[in-house]
């Protein structure tokens, strides 16, 4: 069983920065591609980014590509979501999730409990 927990979620003007943390209570969290997801009211949940096991490799989604960067620390078993450049359309509840493959995942095991981020015009 892995527990996810996000958090560092608040209220930003449009042009700053926020950096999400993930904690995983894992034993084997290299064992984890980690990735995150975001769902704005009334929309559906999308994908943001995914970090694989050793953090060599990474993808974004074209709306975040450049903004935001992914990182994890396997001794700290933390993932991180610095986000630079936010905007109001970034507005949204975001999401960690885990995946057991040390790849880019196609599905997700486990998620988080999620943590809001709201970007002010």
């Amino acid at each position: 069983q892995v527990q996810l927990v996000e958090s560092g979620g608040g209220l930003v003007q449009a042009g700053g920065s926020l950096r999400l943390s993930c904690a995983a209570s894992v034993r084997t969290f290299t064992m984890y591609a980690m990735g995150w997801f975001r769902q704005a009211p009334g929309k559906e949940r999308e994908f943001v980014g995914v970090i694989n096991w050793n953090g060599d490799s990474t993808v974004y989604a074209d709306s975040v590509k450049v903004r935001f960067t992914i990182s994890r620390d396997n001794y700290k078993k933390m993932v991180y979501l610095q986000m630079n450049s936010l905007k109001p359309e970034d507005t949204a509840v975001y999401y960690c999730a885990a995946a057991y493959t040390r790849g880019l995942p196609g599905k997700y095991d486990y998620w988080g409990q999620g943590t809001q981020v709201t970007v002010s015009s």
